[in-house]
């Protein structure tokens, strides 16, 4: 039935049944009296208290907090876009709904996680490039920072532009002591006539002042929801994730100038050869940690170079194990390899990522404990063929001892990326057949492999079998 006929049968505009469909308006009784009979059902049909099993997961949804804690806004949707499209096929949509509820359950899956995902998309649909915080960060740099040089200089600025302006009162001395609280780089405390910012007394001054610069970003943005400790520690709203973030992202943009940065990349990409060191110096020119600097570079790299088909990685790694965790990835312009997997499964090693770790734990066993060590390597993926080209910068991590990290960027080595890049033909720069995973992996050849190809095995099992399954069908 059209909602032209439903229309005429029920004497109700077309206009107010379309809205009641996607959920805008709610019909009184008389209305669905009218309705009914027009549908020949009876009223209890329509308006039954009790919802069938097949939609019990839609329900569920429904009544549920889901809706307003989804950050739909960041894709320009709105509740009612999803009141809609359930109104189109409720039945599946519910099928659909538990399906992702059952995965999520046996993944273990959060909503943090989904905040988390989503922030990662965020950051992706904005080439991780955001104009309104560089200029937010330029001005105060202008205003503030112009004739200050060295670290101690901007720390003594953030502190008394934090104190006066913001009414925020720096501790350097009572965070760190607590083991429990080691790991956290900074507390706000809210006190009743003013707000302490307990900042980790082993930071080094670096560090203390990325941990100021955030807080100034929260002030000169007017970001209210938020967390209050650094790392977070429970993500309770995507709005405090997301502005924890902006927060994140200022401090990067106001240590880390967009114009000396673009300055940088240029020298890089005129060279003829990646040059390691050079990275390294410049790293160390702007006394940037490698992870600030190398994330920074994803925002440069698209936004004034035209090179968005890139991966930022980082792994963390117990010095001396077999084990290694994906801790950050970012991907622009599409999912690249490598990328987070099951984590049963193990990372290829032959990955610039996990190479760079052994090179490190060499350096540190001969005493060199603060050594930074980096590589390049050119991947091509032996079932894609994808080619990325792909540095890493590997060393310890501060505050834990025996664990070290590696900083990966990767390029998709496409005819742009070719075009604009001269490093890339250097003969330094060796290639090297890699794939996602071990038990992924059809190599027969390689010395490192961690696990056998035990997921390939099954799919080529699967494949036999349904190869076997048509011939026989097709004797017939």
């Amino acid at each position: 039935m059209s909602l032209s006929d439903l229309s005429k049968k029920s004497e109700m505009s077309v206009s107010y049944i379309n809205e009641i469909e996607k959920g805008k308006k709610y019909p009184k009784r008389s209305k669905i009296s009218a309705l009914a009979m027009a549908l020949g059902m009876t009223y209890d049909e329509l308006v039954s208290l009790k919802i069938s099993k097949k939609l019990g997961p839609l329900s569920d949804l429904l009544t549920s907090d889901i809706l307003h804690e989804l950050p739909l806004d960041v894709f320009g949707l709105e509740p009612r876009n999803l009141v809609e499209l359930m109104s189109g096929a409720p039945a599946k949509l519910s099928a659909f709904v538990n399906t992702i509820v059952e995965i999520s359950r046996n993944y273990a899956l959060t909503v943090e996680s989904l905040y988390f995902s989503v922030l990662r998309s965020y950051q992706e649909m904005h080439d991780n490039y955001f104009k309104e915080i560089e200029r937010a960060a330029d001005g105060f740099r202008e205003q503030y920072l112009q004739d200050k040089e060295g670290f101690e200089a901007y720390g003594t600025v953030l502190k008394q532009y934090l104190q006066e302006q913001c009414g925020v009162w720096i501790d350097e001395d009572t965070l760190g002591n607590d083991p429990a609280l080691g790991n956290l780089r900074s507390v706000l405390r809210v006190e009743k006539d003013k707000k302490v910012l307990l900042v980790n007394c082993h930071l080094n001054q670096r560090q203390k002042n990325f941990v100021m610069s955030r807080e100034v970003g929260y002030h000169l943005m007017g970001l209210s929801e938020r967390s209050m400790t650094y790392s977070w520690v429970r993500v309770n709203a995507f709005d405090a994730l997301l502005n924890d973030y902006k927060a994140t992202y200022f401090a990067g943009a106001l240590m880390l100038p967009e114009a000396l940065l673009v300055k940088d990349v240029e020298e890089l990409l005129a060279a003829k050869e990646f040059d390691s060191e050079l990275l390294l110096q410049m790293v160390q020119k702007h006394d940037a940690s490698p992870e600030t600097y190398i994330h920074r570079l994803t925002s440069i790299f698209p936004k004034y170079f035209g090179l968005n088909k890139l991966f930022f990685l980082r792994l963390d790694h117990m010095a001396g194990s077999n084990q290694y965790s994906l801790t950050k990835e970012l991907h622009l312009d599409g999912l690249h390899s490598p990328h987070g997997t099951v984590l049963s499964e193990h990372y290829c090693r032959r990955w610039v990522s996990l190479k760079v770790f052994q090179q490190l734990e060499e350096l540190q066993a001969q005493g060199k404990a603060d050594a930074i060590v980096t590589s390049t390597q050119i991947s091509k993926y032996i079932t894609s063929g994808k080619e990325y080209f792909c540095f890493s910068v590997a060393r310890p991590i501060p505050g834990k001892p025996g664990v070290n990290m590696s900083i990966t960027l990767g390029f998709d080595m496409n005819e742009s990326f070719k075009r604009k890049c001269n490093f890339w033909k250097s003969e330094k720069v060796k290639v090297e057949f890699v794939n996602e995973t071990c038990e992924r992996c059809p190599a027969t050849d390689c010395s490192v492999r961690a696990s056998e190809p035990v997921v390939l095995e099954r799919e080529r099992q699967e494949t036999e079998m349904r190869k076997a399954l048509d011939r026989l069908l097709s004797s017939e």
